[in-house]
């Protein structure tokens, strides 16, 4: 409702998981790389809890998109199960086929016996197998109990099933319980979900406005968002309801900028605050905000009929590119907002020559080749390299300092990690199946430069994610002792160079070693720097991991953050 009177195009603070407004706070990536550690870690419990809202699904899902091809996976987010219940939901998840072995009745013994030879045929072709549970604080103890006895099936290698826990902060009581020893001690790693702090909050509420289209200030203060950050105690999801209802009493105000008695008031109402502490903070209220922000079911009502009347539609209010005015701008009665509205979509400034974001989008894309020529030639121009007529970019490259990269699967997660200029295929709406591609060139905030045919265009990120399905391609600069063909530490040059980088501060260690490193140190050496990093800690060091030390050490390379 109030999203046009703010120039946004989507409500930015609705509770659902919605990927565009995928926020990752250093808290959130730390518990995204022990859920990765525990992919290899050779079975046993990995657990992640949080409050309720902290963002527990977020990462679960990053944490999907990032699984190795490797691994089977089963997701329960419906725990409250009996045993019987539990086992058939597993073995559906995972697809094997059970059958009770006296007719009508199915045992314990009818589901393990099939999951465990599953679960060997997987090991044997060099598969791992995880099992998720979300919202487990609501397994009982049996569930809990037959749970640990599914992780006694393990050859004498290792464990055949990894299963991850995620809930709420009662979860963490219930393994330390004394009759929960024995899963206890088969937790292999574990991570408290915290609330994001005041500047993360800011960045978060600064996020979410981005991608829902505002291009001017944001409407909360400074001091408006302070108290944010005070009633909803850093929880994403209270975050959301705080703000959204914050916007909501600002639209029906009258007024463009969100005051901290606005925050107060907002509080009130969606998280019922006691009443003695409501008449506090109403006493410090304004008459004026007071009767706005009291009359929000009124001037929601009223909002309802005029937006399908087609006073209020999308066209009596001002361009989804043009400026929001300052939280500074002059307050004004709540019936002064359909009135200021209308006149702005009757003004000839409101007529903007320039296109829409999803237009120049779209006309960008027309404008590109099927062919990925031209694409790989602008990509390879950023680094200053150059590819013969012809020729394989990925073959001929390498003899300019550079290699490829590849990756079908990847979400801008990743892209902002990488933080280099990437090549990526777009299947433009109009002709969904035939493919385009496009240099990502630059990544300021939610917008992003696309290059390609000699053109440029700057469209938002949610834009671009209606068009990309993942595929990327890009360069990094390989060290002078990289092999043409294997890993790095196949030459004794290549090693030194990877130890060195390793042992540097800048990538997390002690600083340089006067011995050599054993391969179990630089292994170990290689899982940190890639648990820090929040990718999958295989301990091998691969183009990805290599790329991210050459961010990390300050390798001469071009960054989407600078466009250089």
């Amino acid at each position: 409702m109030y999203a046009p009177y703010f120039g946004l195009r989507h409500p930015p603070f609705s509770i659902a998981p919605d990927p565009r407004y995928l926020f990752m706070s250093e808290r959130h990536r730390e518990a995204l790389a022990h859920l990765l550690y525990g992919l290899d870690a050779g079975g046993g419990f990995v657990l992640l809890t949080g409050e309720v809202g902290a963002g527990k699904t977020t990462v679960c899902r990053c944490f999907l998109e990032q699984i190795p091809s490797h691994c089977n996976v089963a997701y329960i987010f419906n725990p409250k199960l009996t045993v019987h219940e539990l086992l058939r939901s597993v073995c559906d998840e995972f697809g094997v086929p059970h059958k009770p072995g006296v007719s009508g009745v199915e045992t314990v013994k009818d589901y393990i016996d099939p999951l465990n030879a599953s679960l060997l045929a997987a090991h044997g072709a060099g598969r791992n197998t995880v099992l998720i549970i979300d919202e487990a604080q609501n397994l009982s103890a049996d569930v809990l109990e037959q749970l640990r006895l599914l992780t006694n099936l393990e050859t004498s290698e290792r464990k055949l099933l990894q299963i991850i826990l995620i809930g709420q902060p009662e979860l963490r009581a219930m393994v330390a319980s004394p009759a929960l020893e024995q899963l206890a001690q088969r937790v292999i790693a574990r991570f408290h979900l915290d609330a994001l702090s005041l500047e993360e909050s800011q960045q978060y509420i600064a996020h979410r406005m981005a991608v829902a289209g505002l291009q001017g200030p944001l409407p909360l203060s400074a001091r408006a968002m302070r108290r944010v950050h005070a009633l909803s105690r850093g929880i994403p999801r209270r975050i959301n309801l705080l703000c959204d209802r914050a916007l909501l009493g600002a639209y029906a105000a009258g007024v463009r900028g969100v005051t901290v008695a606005m925050v107060n008031r907002a509080a009130r109402e969606v998280f019922d605050r006691p009443a003695a502490a409501a008449a506090a903070s109403a006493a410090r209220t304004p008459r004026w905000a007071v009767a706005g922000l009291g009359a929000v079911a009124g001037a929601a009502a009223l909002a309802v009929a005029g937006w399908a009347a087609g006073v209020w539609g999308p066209g009596a209010q001002r361009g989804a590119d043009a400026p929001v005015q300052p939280a500074s701008a002059a307050l004004a009665p709540a019936a002064a907002a359909p009135a200021a509205a209308a006149s702005a979509a009757a003004s000839p400034a409101s007529a903007a020559t320039a296109p829409k974001p999803a237009d120049a989008l779209a006309q960008f894309l027309r404008a590109q080749d099927t062919d990925d020529t031209a694409a790989w030639l602008a990509l390879a121009a950023a680094w200053g390299a150059s590819v013969p007529d012809r020729a394989d970019p990925c073959t001929s490259l390498p003899r300019a300092g550079v290699r490829c990269y590849r990756n079908p699967r990847a979400g801008l997660n990743l892209v902002r990690q990488l933080d280099r200029p990437v090549l990526l295929t777009l299947y433009p709406a109009a002709a969904p199946d035939t493919p385009v591609t496009a240099v990502l060139r630059h990544l300021d905030g939610n917008l992003a430069t696309l290059e390609g045919a000699g053109q440029r265009v700057r469209v938002p990120v949610e834009d671009l994610a209606d068009v990309w399905r993942g595929d990327l391609a890009t360069l990094w600069r390989a060290p002078d002792a990289m092999p043409d063909k294997g890993e790095i530490t196949d030459t004794a040059a290549g090693t030194a160079w990877l130890d060195a980088q390793l042992a540097s501060r800048a990538a997390g260690g002690a600083g340089p070693e006067r011995r050599a490193a054993t391969p179990a140190q630089r292994q170990a050496s290689i899982h940190r720097f890639q648990l820090a990093q929040g990718v999958v800690p295989d301990g091998r060091p691969g183009p990805l991991t290599l790329m991210l030390l050459n961010r990390a050490t300050g390798v001469n390379e071009p960054r989407l953050r600078t466009g250089g």
